[in-house]
């Protein structure tokens, strides 16, 4: 082990407690962002102390964000992008400057020097883009209202570090208090800012395509992720140089790129080096937790970390009603932003150089926004447990229950997507049917399509004996939820024994369950829907449509056969596993000896 590079120890390290961690944590329901930063907790210098180079790791695994936003740019085309400017603007700036008014006011009132309130507050009000982003990646939150304004303030948090980054100078205690600000100190470097954004529109538009042509043409794939590699790295390396954000160039070169025709390309190029590195990020800021500062001073530590939190989500729960987001997504787009952001680090530490914050106080703040963002997915999690089922409640529409006797042959319980089709095929038949749901959205869909559907829950007997089951000749059971549909049937059979119920059972385990209970009029949703797929295939393979029909019905009866011998053993494992087995066998003998009967008869022709 002497003569091992510490690059490979490290890599081992990082890799394998990302390997324990994560799977854990998504096992606990927690995520994996917890995961990766319990892993960097664990190896870093306050845990087992397996690595000690946190600010080189970290820097290092900021380009997993910046590859994160080149991703999010290439799905962003240049008019949709304009077409945000009002949200980035508008409600970016609201996020931002309330935050940092609000944090700004309090610190000063509580007796802060008004320079490090004001930057501490600044850095406070700035977003986890890395976290926010991700999380909504997993929850598939971009679509939605909530992904598209938590995206839109983010876009803008990266824009509005730059002025920040360039506030902390005018900030500084002079040692020579008389000496004069020279308007040129400034000028120079905005005007290298403008040049750098040019030059990367320019370069977008006008050289990129050619060269991606060119490195396409030579037919070396590893070549091509080479060039999208370099592209966005070099991108972040100039933004960095002339002080930008790295992460909002590569978002901006994204955009470029998104009308390219190479555009699916690069995202796949580019996904499995955005993913690793973004671990890596995560793991690198669970290692920055300076537990020291924590046990020195936690009473400190903790009313910051609460106070911030506490102070950015009224503000920014008063932007998500400004936004006019609906009910139940604004305690999640809340909790998104409340927590601090990488860039933090950066403004404290740049602010410790030109002596507006104490060493000591940029510490205290650091150490701050690491905690913020190690307890905003914990957060999260209780939020989703315990919050969003009451918002969800509470959200949803409310309308009076069944409470007019029915009178029809068919009752149909669930008017989802399974129900309607089983509905409209007897009402084009003139048989009239009685239609329940214990969803008030969906029984508003369906009144607004011209359905009488009534509101209420089958599984509670006065409903049901409400739809008129007393006298009804069939009752179809086509609900969603497993442990309702089969309430229901248990309902049905011992109140109204005389009720036909055809039943849909949304997985074999359903389908044995349903029959335990006698119900043999059973259909599983996806088996019929699959099978004509399946000879939609053969078909276009090939095959004989004649063929395919028959060797569909034979397919279709062979596994209706193969559910019934299972029945009686699907609570034993290991013995459905072999009758399974033994009916694969015995249709591919079977089919196979069909196609050989079949070839020797045209043969016979």
């Amino acid at each position: 082990m002497e003569n091992t590079p510490a690059w490979l120890i490290n890599t081992v390290i990082y890799l394998s407690a990302a390997v324990i961690a994560v799977p854990v944590s998504k096992v606990l329901g927690l995520g994996s962002i917890i995961g990766y930063l319990a892993a960097g907790m664990a190896i870093g210098p306050w845990g087992l102390g397996l690595i000690s180079n946190v600010e080189d790791i970290l820097h290092f695994a900021e380009i997993g964000v910046v590859l994160m936003l080149f991703l999010i740019g290439l799905e962003l085309e240049p008019k949709r992008l304009w077409s945000m400017r009002r949200p980035i603007f508008v409600w970016g700036s609201a996020q931002v400057l309330g935050c940092a008014l609000m944090l700004t006011l309090i610190a000063f009132w509580l007796g802060v020097s008004w320079r490090i309130a004001l930057v501490a507050s600044l850095g406070l009000a700035l977003s986890s883009t890395a976290i926010v982003l991700q999380v909504i990646r997993e929850r598939n939150l971009m679509p939605t209202s909530t992904g598209q304004a938590a995206f839109s303030i983010l876009l803008f948090q990266d824009v509005a570090a730059i002025p920040i980054l360039a506030l902390l100078p005018l900030l500084a205690v002079s040692s020579a208090p008389d000496e004069a600000w020279n308007l040129a100190d400034y000028a120079w470097p905005a005007f290298k800012i403008i040049m750098v954004i040019a030059g990367i529109v320019l370069g977008g538009r006008l050289l990129t395509r050619p060269l991606f042509r060119w490195i396409a043409n030579s037919n070396t794939s590893e070549i091509f992720t080479a060039t999208a590699l370099l592209i966005v790295v070099g991108i972040a390396a100039l933004m960095h140089r002339v002080g930008l954000s790295m992460a909002l160039g590569a978002f901006l070169a994204g955009v470029l790129l998104a009308e390219s025709e190479y555009r699916r390309e690069l995202e796949t190029d580019i996904e499995p080096f955005k993913g690793l590195l973004l671990g890596l990020f995560f793991i690198a800021v669970g290692m920055s937790v300076d537990f020291n500062v924590l046990r020195h001073s936690p009473g400190l530590m903790a009313a910051i970390v609460l106070g911030f939190l506490l102070i950015k989500a009224v503000v920014i729960y008063a932007v998500a009603r400004l936004i006019k987001l609906p009910f139940q997504e604004k305690p999640v787009f809340t909790l998104l932003l409340a927590q601090g952001g990488e860039f933090a680090f950066v403004v404290f530490q740049a602010a410790v150089g030109v002596n507006v914050l104490p060493t000591e106080t940029a510490s205290l703040l650091i150490g701050a926004v690491a905690v913020s963002m190690l307890v905003s997915p914990l957060i999260m999690v209780a939020i989703d447990k315990l919050l969003l089922p009451r918002y969800a409640k509470q959200g949803k529409a409310t309308m009076d229950e069944i409470s007019e006797q029915q009178e029809a042959p068919v009752v149909i319980v669930g008017f989802g997507r399974y129900g309607q089709i089983v509905a409209r095929m007897m009402l084009a038949q003139g048989i009239k049917c009685t239609l329940l749901d214990h969803d008030a959205e969906m029984v508003e869909a369906g009144r607004n399509l011209g359905y009488r559907v009534f509101y209420g829950d089958a599984a509670r007997l006065d409903l049901l004996r409400m739809t008129g089951a007393a006298n009804a000749k069939v009752l179809v059971v086509a609900v969603d939820d497993v442990g309702q549909s089969l309430a229901i049937v248990d309902l049905a059979q011992q109140h109204f024994s005389h009720l036909k119920i055809v039943a849909r059972a949304r997985h074999i385990s359903h389908w044995n369950k349903l029959r335990d209970r006698g119900v043999m009029l059973v259909q599983r949703e996806l088996f019929e829907s699959s099978l004509l797929s399946a000879r939609s295939v053969l078909e276009l393979l090939g095959f004989e449509s004649e063929e395919v029909r028959q060797t569909a019905n034979r397919f279709r009866q062979h596994n209706l056969d193969l559910f019934e011998k299972l029945h009686p053993h699907y609570r034993d494992r290991a013995k459905m596993i072999a009758v399974v087995k033994q009916g694969r066998q015995e249709l591919e003998e079977q089919m196979a000896l069909e196609r050989l009967q079949r070839q020797q008869d045209s043969k016979g022709k």
